[in-house]
């Protein structure tokens, strides 16, 4: 019988341990074992949301007591000429943020990483200029003092 010309496969060394299906060992991951992966859509939104809010927290000592909450989309969606973004209860001293009218329906100039971060931000400034009777320039008028 003849021999085929393909070297045997041989086991995988105690080293290297699992393989992939081609054949290499599995790849580590880019920011290292230390540091959580941010996997997705999701997971920016949320951590953008939550910088946001400590942001804001550090500059107005009145929101300490203030939840952010994350939901998919409003209940109630269309109110006729818009879609609700966000919805603030001031009884409950509570601000809710709808992940999918923020990303899905902003009408951004460059759709990249930055401009959707800072539609983002902008959105929770927005929803807690509403919770503290300001507008949102005012939360923090030092940041764009001499662009």
């Amino acid at each position: 019988m003849p021999r085929s010309r393909r070297t045997p496969r041989t086991a995988p060394s105690a080293r290297r341990g699992i393989i992939d299906r081609h054949g290499r060992g599995l790849r580590s991951a880019v920011t290292g074992p230390y540091l959580p992966m941010i996997r997705g859509r999701i997971d920016l939104f949320e951590s953008t949301v939550a910088s946001t809010a400590e942001y804001l927290r550090g500059i107005w000592p009145e929101l300490d007591d203030v939840r952010f909450e994350i939901a998919a989309a409003p209940a109630e969606a269309l109110h006729g000429d818009h879609v609700d973004r966000w919805h603030v209860n001031l009884e409950e001293r509570r601000v809710v943020l709808y992940r999918i009218p923020i990303q899905r329906m902003a009408k951004l100039h460059r759709n990249d990483d930055l401009h959707q971060r800072m539609m983002v931000e902008s959105c929770v400034f927005r929803a807690v200029a509403d919770l503290i009777g300001k507008d949102p320039w005012d939360l923090d008028p030092d940041r764009y003092r001499g662009l």
